[in-house]
């Protein structure tokens, strides 16, 4: 079976699209391309799957309408530029994705709330309630208040982030080249487009050296960086012309278009890795025999089953999950700080929010954020 069909499968994905697609060069924004991707889109949706669309371009969409040819180096211009442009950017996806049949969410990113812990485990819900929702999240970097995002972030990052976030299945990167060549076609007759490869591989990051355009902040590299953080949480990434017609939807059919880097392990399982080898616990939930069984069941660990919080663990952390003699029997990333699980252990979900005021969820740990023992 072919390599491709690992997006064929992908059911949650994350879009990017970068600044010289989104503002054709710089000539403004690009609104038949934009309703082009919504089309697709759309049919992703109707298919079934969740996407999350990562979009670069209110910086060059505020120097068109600002008459700037040039992308200034002062940060107050470029913060300036932002400003300007995501107002006409967040109008036209608004519209162009409602002519299409979806509502849409703007949601603007910075590292540091990916960074920090309450606001990482806020951004995560918001995301997963608006894709439920059916809502596409027009994610961008909020450039308009920060300043190390603009001198030194690139969206390419942001996507794969935003992928690890989400646990995304994949990652698609459209540009305004056909993907990833063994070395620049600009400056090398002899280059080939590279279809297929690792997202760990080293090669790629010196085929992909150089900078972007003056238009968009990244190049090549970014995007071959990208997919390797991509794939640390199991995401494939594929990068693709954005020009391409069909793109989107040629690519979840399984056609070998653009540049495939592969994540060495589904997300799932890349997620289930990383719990299983953290060292460092925060705490433990002690859970009754009913919990132990419902845990081995693959079920998700509930209020009533915990009997016991030990330790002084924060909400996100990862804990253990001890039977009543001691024995570790999982261990996962928990819902609740250790103050709030003393409250409502041995209490149904349904009491959550009586108790706490609020409910983050009814599970103290939902089961696809648990590694479970294999009994005997």
């Amino acid at each position: 079976m072919s390599t491709r069909m690992c997006l064929r499968d992908a059911r949650r994905l994350v879009v990017k699209i970068g600044s010289a697609l989104l503002t054709n060069d710089g000539a403004g924004l690009d609104h038949a391309a934009i309703d082009e991707w919504a089309r697709q889109i759309a049919a992703l949706r109707r298919s079934g799957r969740e996407t999350a669309l990562v979009s670069s371009g209110a910086i060059a969409a505020g120097m068109q309408r600002l008459g700037w040819e040039k992308r200034p180096h002062e940060m107050y211009l470029l913060q300036a530029a932002a400003a300007v442009g995501q107002m006409g950017l967040v109008q036209a996806y608004e519209n162009i994705f409602a002519r299409h049949g979806l509502a849409t969410a703007q949601i603007l990113l910075t590292h540091d709330d990916l960074a920090d812990r309450n606001r990482y485990l806020n951004a995560r819900s918001t995301l997963a309630a608006l894709l439920e929702l059916g809502v596409i999240p027009i994610i961008n970097e909020n450039d308009t208040v920060v300043t190390d995002e603009i001198k030194f972030g690139d969206n390419d990052t942001l996507g794969a982030l935003v992928a690890n976030l989400i646990e995304a299945d994949a990652l698609v990167i459209l540009t305004d080249q056909k993907g990833l060549y063994t070395a620049d076609p600009r400056r090398d007759a002899n280059a080939t487009l590279v279809g297929e490869g690792k997202a760990g591989d080293r090669r790629h990051e010196a085929m992909a050296g150089g900078a972007g355009t003056g238009i968009g902040k990244g190049g090549m590299l970014t995007k071959v960086l990208a997919a390797r953080r991509a794939a640390r949480s199991g995401a494939h990434t594929c990068i693709a012309s954005g020009r391409e017609p069909d793109v989107l939807l040629r690519l979840i059919a399984g056609e070998a278009v653009g540049t495939l880097l592969q994540a060495s392990d589904t997300p799932m399982a890349a997620r289930k890795q990383w719990l299983a080898d953290h060292l460092q616990l925060a705490g433990a939930l002690v859970i009754d025999a009913g919990a132990v069984e419902a845990l081995h069941g693959g079920k998700s660990l509930l209020p009533v089953g915990v009997i016991e919080a030990r330790g002084d663990f924060r909400r996100g952390e990862a804990i253990a999950c001890l039977d009543e003699t001691g024995e570790e029997i999982a261990r996962g990333l928990v819902n609740y700080g250790a103050s709030e699980c003393r409250r409502i252990l041995k209490r149904p979900s349904a009491e959550i929010e009586a108790v706490l005021g609020y409910v983050a969820s009814p599970e103290m740990i939902h089961r696809d954020n648990l590694v479970v023992r294999k009994q005997g």
